[in-house]
């Protein structure tokens, strides 16, 4: 059914994941002043206060769109529930190839090195993808829920 606290859980982990149109994964400071922030979308210069787009990254832009539009694919599956468990675990997965992904596109902009990478150079969006992948971890706990309660009563017919 679909008004399950899955499905809840499912759609949060969807709507979690737009906030990466939002918010930049990464941002870094020239000496010079000048800030450059990275999103799903592309990197945006910020110079004098006006921000300006260098450049886009077309197959993140694409991988996020699909990986916001699975969950809420895995929300209509919901009479198979064993289905809907091994969804959630690939959804689980391509969220932490997603990540490193994120990292590589990045760090192939500016060529980092070890002593580059700051903890304040990490963006709120990169905290969105373990959220979601929270989320997702409740959803099985519902599912799971479901199915002892499907057990059960199955027990007492």
């Amino acid at each position: 059914m679909l008004q399950r606290i899955q499905s809840i859980w499912l759609f949060l982990s969807s709507t979690i994941l737009l906030g990466l149109f939002l918010f930049p994964y990464l941002n870094f400071t020239n000496p010079a002043g000048t800030g450059k922030n990275v999103f799903v979308s592309g990197v945006f210069s910020t110079v004098n206060g006006i921000e300006t787009k260098e450049s886009s990254f077309l197959f993140l832009l694409i991988g996020i769109i699909v990986l916001i539009l699975f969950p809420l694919y895995i929300i209509f599956q919901f009479r198979n529930r064993k289905l809907q468990l091994k969804l959630i675990f690939v959804q689980v997965i391509l969220l932490c190839i997603y990540a490193i992904w994120m990292w590589v596109s990045a760090s192939n902009i500016w060529d980092l090195n070890a002593q580059d990478i700051k903890a304040s150079n990490i963006g709120v969006g990169y905290f969105i993808l373990p959220i979601s992948i929270l989320f997702l971890a409740f959803a099985i706990k519902g599912i799971r829920n479901d199915e002892k309660l499907i057990k059960s009563a199955d027990r007492l017919r």
